[in-house]
């Protein structure tokens, strides 16, 4: 049996999924500035998110529990943030974006797990669209969060605007994969038949 080590990177990660719980505490308070609070929360995963990997890199601490963990807590996070958002917002115009965002995680997930398991794991790899897509999505998330103008910035339809910018670059990235996937299938396939 593998032992998980607990470096400081992974103990970063295992500090986001913590945040969660805090975050829909802050979300669901009585208190007028709860969108700060929420939004400061989701602003201190992000940087952890960033950071984690980062000392990963450059301590050379990267592990087998770690690359798993990592985007098992962005994922958590992105969901549970989504699914508060459109609860405090029942409107079908963030239904569909943060719909899509959700499924995409889905699949891709499970592209990932079955593409690993048939020997093709290096075909579904994080692409820099998937980068972009990530850093929209979280700058929408934080102003969806944060919900009220700013010095004059409509902080709100902003983030309405950034979400669904995600929401697109989410099709268009989980399309790049699902192909990347499917040619390197093709490929296995045509090797065993001839």
């Amino acid at each position: 049996m593998m032992a998980i080590e607990y470096n400081l990177p992974t103990c970063l990660t295992l500090f986001r999924i913590g945040l969660i719980p805090l975050l829909v505490i802050a979300f669901y308070l009585p208190w007028q500035y709860t969108n700060v609070a929420c939004t400061v929360v989701f602003a201190i995963a992000g940087i952890t998110d960033w950071l984690d990997g980062y000392l990963a890199r450059k301590m050379k601490l990267e592990t087998a529990f770690g690359a798993f963990l990592d985007p098992v807590a962005d994922k958590l996070m992105v969901a549970v943030v989504l699914v508060l958002l459109v609860q405090r917002e029942a409107s079908i115009y963030l239904a569909i974006p943060s719909a899509v965002i959700i499924g995409r995680e889905i699949t891709i997930a499970s592209l990932r797990e079955w593409m690993a398991e048939i020997g093709h794991s290096a075909k579904v790899k994080v692409s820099v669209l998937g980068k972009w897509k990530t850093t929209f999505q979280m700058v929408a998330i934080g102003m969806l969060l944060y919900k009220d103008d700013f010095v004059g910035l409509p902080i709100n339809n902003i983030g309405y605007i950034l979400i669904y910018l995600a929401a697109i670059l989410t099709l268009w990235s989980m399309i790049n994969y699902l192909s990347a996937a499917l040619s390197g299938v093709a490929e296995k396939d045509d090797a065993i038949n001839n």
